[in-house]
């Protein structure tokens, strides 16, 4: 008989615990059985990516919305009376006794259900889309043209090695960085490594001439094929494409059999090897195997290249308890760090990485919390005879 095996390593992103979205539309079951989920994410485009300036902008009232998404009260300014109890509470002045003596606790008066609809934080609470249902047809055309939203299907509540199928929050601020410096990336040939729903790469098509989006499994492949055609106003403006293909970390050589979808065309891989000169990934280290296979591959995809690149990784710094150290600590982050520094300090004669942390200034273009454990950082890769030539023709 089978051994019966506990799952216990089930993960849900806080993008999809607290999504400024009244709902979450359930469109469909996935391969595997999976509900698939429908959500509309709010992008900052052109007037907010820019300087912030003197004045409030919408960026920074749909920010304190987000803010506030993530569990801030909002000042109940109409009930003074009840904001007196909670502060008079709060601040300990004086314990509220019944007749009894006993304690009174001071209660929120429950709203009418028209103002909980505002509450700051939204539940998630999905609608089953129902056999005949007109529903998703409404969605897919409602805005479809619309420049300031970007729809993505996801899962929620998926085993780790489905957490692929859920947005992150380092994969928005990688979109931060994008569309704010749209023009680093005008025309360029991009490859992303561990994709997902496809959402950064949806952001770099904005500027990019053409954009690689790689991972492995056919369902979150086939969801990745479905955000980018449910995403195609924001990619046709820019003339730009994005291919959906298959890139396995933990294999030598792409895939390109003919029969396997999402393969690779030996046309599209020499284009990879001569034309590309920016890598992404984002928030894709949380094991350390996989960190490793990462590396790997970046290694190895850096030395195929014809072009100096650069890359940007981010990533969100996660405290978890562990038995090993009996402590709250960041190890995927801590073996990211020491696998940076290893390959910084790689020396083989071909290539060499430069490596520098990016500061998070720019602007929000996309409404979610930005919160202090997120980091962004930039990989140089040059080739050490190219690197040897520029410091002599600048001598």
């Amino acid at each position: 008989m089978d051994e019966v095996t506990f799952r216990s390593d089930t993960v849900l992103s806080d993008v999809h615990m607290h999504t400024p979205s009244k709902r979450h539309l359930m469109v469909r079951l996935n391969t595997v059985g999976q509900p698939v989920f429908l959500s509309q994410f709010n992008l900052l485009l052109d007037k907010s990516c820019c300087d912030l300036g003197e004045k409030e902008t919408d960026f920074k009232k749909e920010n304190i919305k987000c803010r506030q998404t993530y569990g801030k009260e909002l000042e109940k300014e109409d009930n003074p009376n009840d904001s007196a109890k909670e502060r008079k509470a709060s601040e300990g002045i004086e314990a509220l006794l019944d007749e009894d003596g006993d304690l009174e606790l001071v209660r929120k008066p429950q709203l009418p259900d028209e103002e909980a609809e505002n509450l700051s934080r939204n539940k998630v609470c999905p609608i089953i889309l129902t056999k005949g249902s007109d529903i998703l047809e409404e969605e897919e055309h409602k805005d479809s043209s619309n420049c300031e939203v970007i729809r993505i299907e996801h899962t929620m509540a998926t085993p780790l090695e489905d957490a692929g199928k859920q947005v992150w929050r380092g994969a928005f601020l990688l979109v931060d960085y994008i569309l704010s410096e749209r023009d680093l990336f005008k025309d360029c040939t991009v490859l992303e490594l561990g994709g997902g729903t496809g959402i950064v790469s949806i952001a770099m098509a904005t500027a990019a001439k053409t954009v690689y989006c790689t991972d492995v499994g056919e369902d979150l492949l086939d969801m990745c094929e479905r955000n980018v055609a449910l995403n195609k106003h924001l990619c046709e403006p820019a003339g730009s494409e994005v291919k959906v293909r298959m890139l396995d970390w933990l294999q030598d050589e792409l895939c390109t059999d003919p029969d396997i979808s999402h393969s690779w065309s030996d046309e599209e891989i020499a284009e990879l090897h001569d034309l590309t000169t920016v890598i992404l990934a984002a928030d894709v280290f949380y094991d350390d195997d996989l960190t490793d296979a990462f590396f790997r591959t970046l290694y190895r995809i850096t030395h195929n290249l014809k072009n100096p690149c650069t890359v940007y990784l981010s990533i969100e710094k996660r405290l978890n308890f562990t038995l090993r150290r009996m402590d709250v600590a960041c190890e995927a982050y801590s073996h990211f760090r020491s696998t940076l520094n290893d390959l910084v300090n790689l020396r083989d004669g071909k290539v060499r990485y430069i490596i520098e942390p990016l500061g998070l200034s720019f602007p929000q273009c996309i409404v979610y919390e930005r919160v202090e454990q997120l980091e962004l950082w930039k990989i140089t890769a040059v080739r050490t005879s190219e690197k040897s030539s520029t410091l002599e023709k600048q001598k």
